[in-house]
């Protein structure tokens, strides 16, 4: 692949080479057009290897977006460009530890291999831990329905590194339901074996708090999710910690919409 250095920009395809961009990337590349048609790939055998690849990250991408989905409400702050194709692979990490079923047909069993998706930071360029040092402990209940977030008392002067411009912040217990997902031979595609309880979440947050004082006393955030669901052994409890900065204005609290950050810190 090309990057393209001079000053003279264009798409389409030039003697056979195809111009385009990357989403998250800057400038332009380019590459030589051509590769197997669709038909060759859909039948030919010497593309089965290929076919089995594609069944599966088609697979991991359903996965992935359902984790997204359960978190859609914080994810345009939160998140980076490059987001959907991590997630995407760290599925894949998980799909191939799957020895129960054949290639091209592996499951994505996050309950028995959480272990990939633990710690992931939501925006790569904005850590939890860099904008945020005081300590912080998550607890769920026996029945994995309830996660609280505590924090001990913490100076916000020591603690917390702000983008320019703040004045306030809150801190975020987000939790979300992440089923594992097995291949459906009917369908022809990757779904979620608890599809009722999959993408069930909620999203909860700390009183907004002023930037230069202390909090003198330990600070709880309690996340139940809605309906009273029964938690199987097919579901994981996926519990975030995020932190989003605000500018107050009169009466008003105005979020930023970058310098926030949203992690992964357990999985129940």
């Amino acid at each position: 692949m090309a990057r393209q250095l001079g000053h003279v920009n264009y798409g389409g395809t030039i003697g056979g080479i195809r111009h385009f961009k990357i989403k998250g990337l800057s400038g332009n590349f380019a590459g030589l057009k051509g590769g197997a048609t669709g038909d060759q790939i859909k039948n030919d055998a010497a593309f089965v290897r290929t076919r089995e690849n594609m069944n599966e990250f088609a697979g991991c991408a359903n996965v992935g977006k359902s984790l997204r989905t359960g978190l859609a409400q914080i994810m345009k702050q939160m998140s980076d460009p490059q987001l959907t194709g991590r997630l995407t692979g760290i599925m894949k990490k998980i799909n191939l530890e799957d020895q129960s079923e054949a290639r091209g047909y592996r499951a994505i069993l996050v309950t028995v291999q959480p272990q990939y998706l633990l710690g992931l930071n939501f925006n790569r360029h904005s850590s939890f831990e860099g904008l945020f040092s005081a300590e912080v402990e998550m607890l769920a209940s026996a029945e994995r329905d309830s996660v609280t977030l505590n924090v001990k008392p913490f100076n916000t002067m020591n603690n917390v590194n702000a983008p320019a411009g703040a004045t306030h912040f809150r801190l975020v217990n987000a939790i979300t339901v992440l089923s594992d997902f097995a291949y459906n031979a009917t369908t022809k595609v990757y779904e979620p074996i608890e599809p009722t309880l999959n993408e069930t979440s909620k999203i909860t947050y700390s009183d907004y708090i002023e930037l230069g004082s202390s909090v003198a006393a330990p600070l709880s955030v309690v996340s139940t999710l809605p309906g009273n669901p029964t938690m199987t052994a097919d579901v994981s409890l996926i519990s975030c910690v995020g932190i989003e900065f605000y500018q107050k204005v009169g009466a008003n609290y105005y979020i930023f919409s970058v310098g926030n950050s949203l992690k992964i810190k357990n999985i129940f």
